[in-house]
């Protein structure tokens, strides 16, 4: 069951002290960012800079609301949890998304421990205060923080438990809407789980994590499933699961297949598939795209690689794995000329309209 109205007033002025949250410098920004007259005014509102994609700066002006350090801003409530909560997500999801992890895994800690009782569970409904997704970011970046990946795994069992009692309710309830929901929840759970294990170097407990999740109409379980074997590095498996599941998510078993043939060193024929799957998609596909570049570079044709990945910019796209795929053809392509090259390509995104798939970009995205 979702979240309910709580009636505890809690008092959570700890995490709206001003030394937790650490400065954010533009020095890591390409000038073509910093002095682009695209650069949102002080008095944007957070909602504006989520919407254009100003990650940065809406990871700055959450903290100044929650500490009220903008000029004028009212003092906040510390009894108000929910938008305390809400402007926490927004900056420690903002962090992340900015390249950020470091200081989201360091600032996550002045939450100490979110399972405790006196300070986020509602005593009278028995309600966790703090909403899901913050709980589940929050799991990944204590474990980042305190250098300890079994704490992530450990984590997300205890969460994966609340999901299951979650689901029971739900169906006793007859609520088949938030059943759904925590079905879904219970489902991003294990692939998480599974990832964790990945980032331990513990492949079997990955493997064994990644049998246990039952597969589902949509495709979406096999899907993932595929994938995290392909991360593991078990191509024929992957191919498996896709022969296996009998989904609909035709597009999804295609992609794995190419990604299958690509971790196996047949470029060549991971290239047709991706051709193929390129020829479906009327507007383009970013990630077919670049893919198809990788295999034209294992292949010994740079120049076609160039052209293809600068006609994704030229159409709009500018994902961090781009520019950097981009750069580093540019680097392999000339010595003499590659930071101009980097220089104009950073003007180039810059000049880009502003969209909630972000705007600006760091230097390390053009290997500055």
């Amino acid at each position: 069951m979702q979240e309910q109205q709580d009636t505890t007033v809690r008092d959570f002025s700890f995490l709206l002290r001003p030394e937790i949250y650490h400065p954010l410098t533009p020095l890591n920004v390409p000038l073509a960012f910093r002095n682009s007259p695209k650069q949102p005014s002080p008095d944007t509102s957070l909602e504006e800079l989520l919407a254009k994609g100003f990650y940065r700066a809406a990871a700055i002006a959450a903290v100044q609301e929650l500490t009220s350090a903008a000029p004028g801003s009212p003092r906040i409530d510390p009894t108000d949890h929910k938008k305390i909560f809400n402007l926490l997500y927004v900056r420690l999801s903002c962090l992340t998304l900015i390249d950020a992890m470091p200081q989201a895994a360091q600032e996550v800690k002045a939450f100490e421990d979110m399972n405790n009782p006196m300070l986020y569970i509602d005593e009278l409904t028995g309600e966790h205060l703090v909403p899901w997704d913050l709980r589940v970011l929050n799991v990944r970046l204590q474990a980042l923080g305190f250098g300890d990946p079994r704490r992530a795994v450990m984590s997300f069992h205890d969460l994966a438990r609340e999901a299951r009692d979650n689901i029971a309710r739900a169906k006793a309830a007859h609520d088949n809407s938030a059943r759904e929901l925590w079905k879904d929840r219970l489902h991003t759970l294990g692939i998480k789980i599974a990832g964790a294990l990945i980032e331990m170097d513990d492949l079997s407990g990955a493997a064994y994590q990644l049998s246990t999740l039952k597969d589902r109409e949509d495709g979406k379980v096999a899907l993932s499933r595929a994938l995290l074997w392909l991360h593991i590095g078990n191509a024929d498996e992957a191919r498996h699961v896709i022969s296996r599941s009998g989904s609909s998510t035709k597009v999804g078993e295609k992609v794995v297949l190419a990604l299958a043939d690509m971790a196996d060193g047949e470029f060549e024929a991971a290239l047709d598939k991706w051709r193929a799957i390129n020829e479906d998609e009327e507007q383009g596909d970013e990630m077919v795209g670049m893919n198809m570049a990788v295999c034209l570079l294992y292949m010994g044709k740079m120049s076609e690689a160039r052209v293809l990945l600068e006609d994704l910019v030229q159409q709009g796209f500018s994902s961090h794995t781009l520019l950097q795929n981009l750069s580093t053809i540019y680097e392999l392509c000339t010595e003499r000329n590659k930071k101009g090259l980097k220089l104009r390509l950073a003007e180039k995104v810059a000049s880009m309209e502003e969209s909630e798939r972000g705007w600006e970009r760091l230097n390390v995205d053009f290997k500055l």
